[in-house]
This record gives structure tokens, C-alpha cells and sequence, in this order.
């Protein structure tokens, strides 16, 4: 077994592991508060009677490990669940039911998951491009006036809440210049040129935000591999500004903006709440907002663990892009 392939399995195995911890963290965070859980996740106008199911589908009279062992069972094999007339059985992976619509908690999440996802792939593209190629061309025209421009473009962008620059677009772009119709989400396989027409504002709010941090990593990533021995030694003997740019420092930027795009594609997933709201998405962040709202426990925990499992499958990618981009990674 090779290097790389050891390495990729160390960062696999560590991936699963970091998911079941979080599993257990949310679980407990969520199912060992103090109080009626069963009355908390009914709600204040439930029946005693309609407490007593919640309580038997959380099966509260059992220790709390063998409640969460039964919560993993059903994400592995599945599980049954007694809606009080009948039996509905949920199949693997289960995050449970949900109590307010009696929806499966894994069906609720994957009729919102494309429309988080489309709205995050697309954002991070844009992102990457804009805040990456600003950051590069900061640097390259360090102490010039394109610089100030720049880094004054960039802290606007950070200070700028995301519905502020989503609005402006809204109003200049679909409101005055009529140059796209205001944002309406179309599945990519129902109809992909107008599912990309109208996701293109919530992206460009969304990457907008997020590329001006991009930008001042990159910068200054790219100044502290600039002011290297080595760097000027490739000067020295001749070599190219514009080589020495591309080749040289930013390939010493790409691990600062793998570690913070990883982290960002994760969040955005089920953080991206303000967008999703301003343009209309119905996305997991909504549904997150309002499980929360209502006290939905397992909707609210089953988002959650995708959330995470999002996360960690990004950062478990990141290490393996560090390793592509330098193998000495791999002997670390």
C-alpha cells in the first residue's frame, strides 16, 4: 500500500470517527436536557396522550446509551415508528420522525439538500475565482494604487451583510436594468439553463461576501511566500515576476484557502440562511430555522448531523488536496 493510499485511508478512518462523535455530542446536547423532553418536543398544546407517544417513540424510560444505540440503529438498519394508528417504518439511514408533519426526518432533508447545494457549489466557484484572483492581484501590485483599490474593495465586502448586497442586486438588476427575473429556484433536472439563470443572484450575493475573506487570505499568503529566501534567489538568477506568481507563491497560498474554502462549503450548506430567505430558496436552512422554532427535535438533529457530516466530508477532502498539492503532507 502506497503512501498517498495509507494517507487517504488515516484521513477516512478519522473522518468516521470525528462523525460519530459528533452524533454523540448532538444527541446528548439535544436528548439529555433537563425537563419533559417529551413535553418540550410535543409542544405546550399537546394531550397527555400525545406526550405519552412522543415519549414511547423516544423510548425516555430507557438509559440515555441505549436510546442513542437504538438512534444509530436506525441510521445503519432503519427503524419502526408507531404514529398511533399504525407503524411506519423508516428506512436506513433514519434521522427519525418528524413530530409536527409525521414527514421521515432523511426524506425531509433530501427534498431541501439541492437546492442548499446548488445554491453552495455554485457560490464557491464564484468565490474561489474572485476572491483568489483579487488576492493574487493584490499582491502582484503590492504599494501600487490598484492594491488600495483593491483591499478597500475587499474590507466593504467583509463589513457588508450579505441580504444588504443580495437587495442592491435585486433592485438595480431585476428592478431597473431588468437584465434577469427575479430569482425563482428551477431544479437542475427539470430545466438547467434556468436553474442557472436564477440561482445566478443568489450566488453572486452570496460569493461576493465570502470572496472579499478569500482575497485577504490569499494576499497575505502570497506577501509572507513573496518575502521568502527562495523567492529571491529565483530572482536573483532571472526568473519571471509572472512565474514566479503562478508557480511559486501561489502554490504556497493553496493550503490557507483549501483549509478556509472546506470550512466555508460545510457552514454555508445549512448556514446560508439569510440568502435562502432574501431569495426565496427553500433550502435546509429555512427548514432549520423553523424545527428550531417549533422545538422539531429530530428534524433539528438530523439537519444538524448533515451539517456536520458535510463539514467533516470537506475538511477530510481538504487533507487530501494538501497531499496532491504537497506530498510532503503525506509523510507528516
Amino acid at each position: 500500500m502506497s503512501g498517498f493510499t495509507g494517507f487517504v485511508l488515516r484521513r477516512g478512518l478519522g473522518a468516521v470517527v470525528t462523525l460519530l462523535a459528533i452524533s454523540v455530542i448532538v444527541y446528548v446536547v439535544f436528548y439529555a436536557t433537563p425537563g419533559n423532553v417529551a413535553q418540550i418536543t410535543c409542544g405546550p398544546r399537546c394531550s397527555p396522550e400525545q406526550v405519552h407517544q412522543v415519549a414511547e417513540q423516544l423510548k425516555l424510560d430507557d438509559p440515555l446509551y441505549v436510546r442513542y444505540w437504538h438512534f444509530l440503529e436506525g441510521i445503519v438498519v432503519g427503524q419502526d415508528y408507531s404514529t398511533g394508528t399504525s407503524v411506519q417504518h423508516c428506512s436506513a439511514p433514519c434521522l427519525g420522525l418528524s413530530y409536527r408533519t409525521d414527514q421521515q426526518v432523511t426524506q425531509l432533508i433530501l427534498t431541501k439538500l439541492p437546492v442548499s447545494l446548488s445554491l453552495v457549489f455554485g457560490a464557491m466557484v464564484l468565490w474561489l475565482i474572485l476572491g483568489v484572483g483579487t488576492g493574487v492581484l493584490s499582491a502582484w501590485r503590492r504599494g501600487r494604487l490598484t492594491e488600495r483599490v483593491l483591499t478597500g474593495i475587499t474590507l466593504v465586502g467583509v463589513a457588508t451583510p450579505v441580504f444588504v448586497i443580495g437587495l442592491i442586486l435585486m433592485i438595480v438588476v431585476c428592478g431597473q436594468l431588468e437584465l434577469l427575473p427575479f430569482p425563482q429556484y428551477v431544479a437542475f433536472t427539470d430545466d438547467p439553463e434556468q436553474w442557472a439563470w436564477n440561482l445566478l443572484l443568489p450566488w453572486l450575493s452570496l460569493a461576493l461576501i465570502e470572496a472579499a475573506a478569500f482575497a485577504r487570505l490569499t494576499r497575505a499568503a502570497m506577501l509572507e511566500t513573496l518575502a521568502e529566501d527562495h523567492v529571491r534567489t529565483f530572482r536573483a538568477y532571472g526568473v519571471g515576476e509572472r512565474s514566479i506568481i503562478g508557480r511559486h507563491a501561489l502554490r504556497g497560498a493553496l493550503s490557507p484557502v483549501i483549509a478556509l474554502n472546506a470550512n466555508n462549503f460545510g457552514a454555508q450548506v445549512g448556514g446560508a440562511v439569510l440568502t435562502e430567505t432574501l431569495f426565496g430558496l427553500p433550502g435546509i436552512g429555512q427548514d432549520l430555522v423553523h424545527a428550531v422554532a417549533v422545538v422539531d427535535l429530530p428534524v433539528v438533529v438530523g439537519m444538524v448531523l448533515v451539517i456536520g457530516f458535510f463539514v467533516v466530508l470537506a475538511n477530510a477532502l481538504a487533507d487530501v488536496l494538501y497531499a496532491v498539492a504537497d506530498r510532503r503532507v503525506v509523510l507528516s
